[in-house]
């Protein structure tokens, strides 16, 4: 009624009051039904008078804001091509190249198959919101097969918390889930301050989506190619609970009782209640999350073992539908550097400490540890690092800013026990999570991961030399790996694509052949003077910025040879000799993975590396230090962590001595000139004066 009134009166109406008489059509059917009518009734009333939805759909705001920001475009390909030979002309041997170049020349012949896929791809860029997106997914997260921890999930290690009893970690957790609910207000509002990109281009209206999929996707494992899960609002939502993990066991945890959310008090008793009923031997079931650690093929099939009973139909709903899971890990050992942390929040310790206390499908996962090991992994194909920092900044921040509120307020006085998630378990699942233990053991024992902290100088330093601090490190990068292995490698950095509707990420590709040359200067070129070593550094920097800039502004090469790729695949032409060719293998076997992950609070983000001879390389820099989380694998003959910190430390201090000697020379070459010129000013005085 009310909105038919609406209706009548005003004939301007927004899209909004549509698509809210049919929401509350919809849930008037549901109140009819519903024994609380009365309440749901006047709940529906007073809301919708607000003018104010009672789903959780998009707010007529926040789709106009989507559909305001362009679109992705499509780059040239002659562009495309010719970036691409540039990129790889110096990771290639003569014989390599030349044959790439052949290649690539007849795939972008007029009226060849190049020009055919990029009108196709045009055609498809003007028919979806993004052109890219289902393409991206698929390829980074989707249709990987490896486990999740190390090979996927980022985490972020908070700082290390001082816990004097065990009362303190549940307290501390019993303030995180406060801060969980009252963001996820704001993201169900509608009201999360939009954000601005940084840096180049700076200003530019930033896609928000991604936030919405924190606590409302899942990724659901496939045995060919998992599936992006989005929660689809129902009219009237289920009671909203967390997944709490505590000795492996799961616990639902009801954070809506009788219409009210519950206060820290409440949050903390509920807590208490969970670790006491984990305590209970008698009642403890198999760590079955140590399923979800397991290679992804793997956990389909073991997941439909699993489905065949309908107790553990009901339990996996519960996990797969929860806002997130907090996991109260147990101590896990003396020995808590940076380092160690890293690895906790990668992958738990496997079975002997935390491993089976997880459930990698879940977005957000928060740890808590009794030792004040704390930190959150993230399964990272529903979001870019950004909104996990933004999220995880606002939580700290919020437990930082406000003390723990435990004061009961007037609610519930008896607060229904939490539920504890129950399995049955036959002799084949028990085989099943035998199997994904020892796997999650080879994998803690294979991980190298070394976190170092450089407190030489920061970004400060970096700004006063006039120069990008991103471009900066990235081209230290570039030296440190060449110190390590002695030639250049393909190179990933990520570049945010959220100017653009639905945008993820691009590749910048940081191996440069400017890079390269400085670094072959820095190394081996005994005879090059300081001047000709930092014009080589500048130009390596000025290329890293060119090529940023193209990233973000959608005219990178990754993501366009990616659509060429998959469109010749839909259109059924086989695997084309361009996507073939041994160069374009090795372009896309990223031996060094990079990111930059820039915090205001104190913590740092880690991953593993994406190929078995690989880095994972994670740096933020902040104005008087930097942090670097570096990763590889053990059993790989070619990479060792802690030689690559050592050579990356190296390369940095190197750097910034060039940088002081040519500021030096600058600074005495321009003294010299200042008294050579005063002498002359003086004569000049004296023969204008003289008779």
């Amino acid at each position: 009624v009310v909105f038919l009134q609406k209706l009548r009166n005003d004939r301007n109406l927004e899209i909004k009051y549509l698509r809210n008489l049919i929401d509350s059509l919809n849930i008037c059917l549901i109140a009819l039904r519903n024994p609380c009518m009365g309440r749901l009734t006047s709940c529906l009333v007073k809301n919708l008078e607000k003018g104010k939805l009672v789903m959780r759909t998009e707010s007529f705001s926040s789709r106009h804001v989507l559909q305001a920001l362009p679109k992705l475009p499509v780059p040239n390909l002659k562009d495309t091509l010719d970036r691409y030979l540039s990129c790889m002309k110096h990771l290639l041997t003569e014989e390599q190249f030349n044959k790439t170049q052949n290649i690539v020349t007849q795939f972008g012949a007029p009226g060849g198959v190049g020009e055919l896929l990029q009108s196709k791809l045009t055609e498809r860029s003007e028919n979806m919101a993004n052109w890219v997106y289902d393409y991206w997914l698929n390829d980074m997260y989707l249709n990987n097969r490896l486990a999740l921890p190390v090979n996927s999930s980022p985490a972020m290690v908070f700082p290390q918390q001082n816990f004097k009893a065990p009362i303190d970690s549940l307290r501390f957790a019993a303030h995180l889930i406060s801060g969980v609910l009252e963001y996820k207000t704001h993201l169900d509002d509608r009201n999360l301050p939009a954000d601005y990109a940084r840096g180049q281009l700076a200003g530019t209206r930033l896609c928000m989506e991604q936030y919405y999929r924190l606590f409302t996707s899942y990724r659901l494992p496939g045995p060919e190619r998992d599936t992006l899960v989005a929660q689809e609002s129902s009219v009237m939502p289920e009671p909203e609970h967390i997944i709490v993990a505590c000795k492996n066991q799961f616990f639902v945890l009801d954070v809506m009782i009788n219409f009210r959310q519950l206060n820290q008090r409440d949050l903390l008793t509920q807590l208490e209640k969970i670790v006491k009923m984990a305590d209970n031997e008698e009642e403890q079931l198999p760590p079955i999350g140590l399923l979800t650690s397991d290679g992804r093929t793997e956990w389909a099939e073991s997941r439909s073992v699993l489905m065949r009973e309908s107790t553990n139909r009901d339990s996996l709903d519960m996990i797969e539908r929860c806002l997130c899971l907090v996991c109260l890990d147990d101590a896990s050992g003396p020995e808590l550097s940076d380092t160690t942390r890293a690895m906790l929040m990668l992958h738990g310790g496997g079975l002997t400490k935390n491993g089976g206390n997880r459930w990698y499908d879940k977005p957000m996962q928060f740890i808590v540890g009794a030792d004040g090991c704390c930190g959150v992994v993230c399964e990272h194909s529903a979001f870019e690092g950004i909104v996990l920092v933004q999220c995880t900044e606002y939580l700290l921040k919020c437990m930082i800013g406000s003390p723990s509120k435990l004061v009961r307020a007037a609610s519930v006085s008896e607060l229904p026990a939490p539920r504890r998630l129950r399995w049955k378990c036959t002799p084949e699942i028990h085989k099943l999570i035998t199997s994904a233990a020892d796997k999650l053991q080879r994998m803690v024992k294979n991980l190298d991961m070394s976190v170092h902290k450089f407190h030489d100088y920061g970004k400060e330093f970096i700004k006063k030399q006039k120069m990008s601090p991103d471009a900066y490190i990235q081209v230290a990068l570039q030296l440190g790996f060449y110190r390590c292995q002695g030639r250049p490698v393909s190179t990933y950095e990520s570049a945010s694509l959220r100017r653009f509707q639905q945008g993820r990420v691009d590749n910048i590709r940081s191996a440069t052949p400017e890079a390269f040359a400085f670094v072959k200067a820095m190394t081996e070129g005994k005879n090059s003077t300081s001047v000709e070593k930092m014009e080589l550094l500048k130009g390596a920097i000025t290329a890293q910025t060119s090529y940023t800039r193209l990233a973000i502004t959608g005219m990178a090469i990754d993501n366009h040879l990616l659509g060429l790729r998959e469109l010749a695949h839909e259109m059924k032409m086989g695997k084309l000799e361009m996507f073939k060719d041994e160069a374009y293998l090795i372009s896309n076997q990223f031996i060094l993975s990079t990111s930059q992950v820039p915090t205001t609070v104190e913590m740092f983000c880690c991953y593993g590396p994406v190929v078995p001879n690989g880095y994972g390389a994670c740096y933020n820099p902040q104005s008087d230090h930097i942090i670097f989380s570096v990763s590889s694998f053990h059993d790989s003959q070619q990479t060792c962590s802690a030689e690559f910190v050592k050579c990356l430390v190296q390369g940095l201090r190197d750097i910034r001595d060039l940088c002081n000697k040519c500021n030096a020379d600058c600074a005495a070459t321009e003294e010299r000139k200042g008294q050579t010129q005063e002498p002359k000013k003086e004569v000049r005085l004296l023969l204008a004066n003289r008779p």
